[in-house]
């Protein structure tokens, strides 16, 4: 017992280490008092963590999917670019090449539009939060959504090569799918212990600004097609009328 107590404490993990333990803990502990936590952590006082994580990860997803997707090539199991297949026909080397060259240019480029859409979209769900009375930071929500995001999309990074692979994109396809419903169960769960309200405010927050996109997105497009064929249902209204006795 003397020896148990007397025994060193070995310090908590730090730099990647400790990334990767705060990124396995959000995926693999999902309940509110882990968000909490990790909202109360002394990096979610500022964005530059949360912006980092997810540069990263669009850069090493962007990398992982064009590597993987010249090593199928290169097997003969994903068919290339219509394009490309023209330009580099009877040389597939050189089409794999060019493949995991595009993908180590483009790659930091992927990083950076990541950054940009995930400031975005955790802004408007703090912004929605808000009119929901949320108490907490958006800096506190980008931490922890990154925490989430980061190994989510590595997880996805892997999966999307394979979508073009015959027979494995079926389970490819499934298991996707369970990621981004698990996503959306881990993400409704950090936004309710970071603004600290109920899960309707929750659910309002995340999926609110879907839906008006999509009606901002569907209602000219409903608007447009009733356009075009105004003329085509009056005249058939009106042949129906004048048949009538």
């Amino acid at each position: 017992m003397s020896e148990q107590m007397n025994a060193p404490m070995l310090p908590p993990p730090a730099g990647v280490s400790a990334w990767f333990s705060i990124w396995m803990t959000a995926v693999t502990k999902p309940n509110e008092q882990t968000f909490a936590a990790l909202a109360e952590h002394p990096d979610a006082r500022s964005n530059s963590r949360a912006f980092t994580w997810v540069f990263l990860a669009g850069t090493v997803s962007a990398l992982i999917s064009g590597v993987l997707q010249a090593i199928l090539q290169l097997a003969g199991l994903s068919a290339q670019t219509p394009g490309l297949a023209d330009l580099f026909a009877g040389n597939a080397e050189r089409g794999v090449a060019f493949t995991f060259g595009v993908a180590i240019c483009i790659s930091p480029i992927a990083g950076v539009f990541a950054v940009i859409g995930f400031a975005i979209g955790v802004g408007i769900i703090h912004w929605v939060a808000k009119m929901f009375n949320g108490t907490g930071s958006f800096s506190q929500l980008a931490y922890t959504m990154a925490a989430i995001s980061v190994p989510l999309s590595l997880v996805t990074a892997v999966l999307a090569p394979f979508s073009t692979v015959n027979f494995v994109n079926i389970c490819t396809g499934l298991l996707s799918l369970v990621v981004g419903i698990y996503a959306i169960v881990l993400e409704l769960m950090a936004i309710k212990s970071v603004h600290k309200f109920g899960w309707g405010q929750a659910a309002g927050s995340l999926f609110l600004p879907v839906i008006v996109l999509l009606c901002c997105l569907t209602i000219p497009f409903v608007l447009g097609v009733m356009r075009l064929l105004g003329p085509t249902i009056g005249n058939t209204f009106s042949t129906i009328q004048n048949s009538l006795p």
